[in-house]
């Protein structure tokens, strides 16, 4: 694990369920999915993100490995969105891990988005004169705009000098192709693809080509945690066992 590494924890009681967040947030948006779970909780700041350090350079194997140390061996369910789900995808084999949630994970790339991907991973960090601009740009690079109040994101941005950054590391961007489906089959605990109903960047016909009962939660979107904490806590409890 990162020796700089940022982890909100709570709750009590086994299993654990860890929460990795998506690219380019922090783990503040499962705060409220943390309050609809009945046992304990760990959300870190994934390698790059918020106040955790960054990684000389990003696979998600690489990210997996920065996080294991906070898979519970006493028990722990991987609740994972988009970027985040792949992470926990690769944890699926670390002792410990008793189901995997994959929320929202983007599971069909086309090489020119690849490419974007990798373009943005070569630009230096934006910089901005004002906390406001630099707080924009962090809720709309994580998908958040309009769904969390800006004074709640403190973790996403960063002093540079006499202006301001996001904290994510533009680096991250060049993760690469995921390879869900190979990751799926691989894995050696059951997998839960899920999707928002209105989510843009994944169909439920993608997830069913890799699972044959993914989850489609109704009138949500990419973010569905942040969306209705309620209904991916929900998600989350009928994966722990009674």
């Amino acid at each position: 694990m990162l020796s700089a590494m940022r982890v909100l924890r709570g709750g009590a009681g086994g299993p654990t369920v860890l929460m990795l967040h998506g690219l380019g947030a922090t783990a503040d948006v499962w705060a409220g999915v943390a309050a609809h779970l009945p046992g304990a909780w760990t959300a870190p700041d994934l390698p790059g993100h918020g106040a955790t350090a960054p990684l000389p350079a990003y696979t998600f194997a690489a990210v997996a490995d920065a996080v294991a140390d906070l898979v519970d061996p006493a028990g722990t369910v991987v609740l994972g969105h988009s970027f985040g789900g792949v992470v926990g995808l690769h944890l699926a084999a670390r002792p410990g891990v008793i189901a995997v949630i994959g929320l929202g994970i983007k599971v069909v790339w086309s090489a020119e988005e690849l490419a974007r991907a990798a373009a943005m991973a070569q630009r230096p960090p934006m910089r901005f004169a004002t906390r406001e601009e630099a707080v924009e740009r962090h809720l709309k690079v994580a998908g958040l705009t309009g769904l969390v109040a800006p004074a709640t994101v403190e973790a996403g941005v960063v002093r540079d000098g006499d202006g301001w950054c996001t904290a994510l590391d533009p680096t991250a961007f060049g993760v690469g192709e995921p390879g869900v489906s190979a990751l799926v089959t691989a894995s050696p605990v059951p997998v839960v693809l899920a999707r928002g109903e209105r989510d843009p960047m994944v169909a439920a016909e993608q997830l069913r080509a890799i699972v044959p009962d993914p989850v489609e939660l109704p009138g949500l979107g990419h973010n569905a945690h942040v969306e209705d904490p309620a209904a991916v806590a929900l998600l989350t409890c009928r994966q722990i066992p009674a």
